[in-house]
């Protein structure tokens, strides 16, 4: 296995890896980085556990190689606000208490995030579109859905002001 140093810039920091160039994101951010909003779920890139903004969209770091990721902005749930100041997605999430496990949560976060940023107001059939495709089995989702319409609100509010 070829390891090289590759600088990935990660939550607004740079960082330089070694690692071989098809390792996956995820086990860059997890193992490297000690970032661990981003969850090891299928492997596949199937449930969404994984998924970190790549330059603001939504993806699934455990298929995605890290050589792949270079010039890019990665920025996981850690990157996204602090406890003191939490995002407004992640507060909605709070305010909604929109979790039981909590394994599913950073990727529903992520992705709530990704279409705020591409669609501030968006319609529940969009939010419901945006989440399909992320595993849940504790049966959280109506907690979910209305965090991230909650999200949605509060991003329409902080614009106007």
């Amino acid at each position: 296995m070829r390891l090289s140093t590759m600088r990935l810039t990660v939550n607004g920091n740079t960082h330089d890896v070694d690692a071989a160039p098809d390792t996956a994101l995820l086990y860059v951010l997890r193992n490297d980085l000690e970032l661990n909003g981003p969850k090891y779920g299928c492997g596949l890139g199937e449930c969404g556990a994984c998924a970190v903004l790549i330059d603001g969209v939504a993806a699934r770091s455990c298929v995605i190689p890290i050589e792949g990721c270079i010039g890019r902005d990665i920025v996981t749930l850690e990157g996204l606000g602090t406890r003191e100041h939490p995002d407004p997605v992640q507060q909605a999430f709070i305010s909604e208490q929109a979790a039981q496990c909590g394994y599913c949560l950073n990727g529903m976060i992520i992705t709530t995030k990704a279409l705020l940023l591409r669609s501030p107001h968006p319609s529940e059939d969009e939010v419901l579109e945006a989440l399909r495709h992320h595993l849940c089995r504790c049966g959280a989702h109506v907690e979910i859905m209305r965090a991230a319409m909650r999200a949605a609100g509060r991003l329409v509010e902080a614009q106007t002001r």
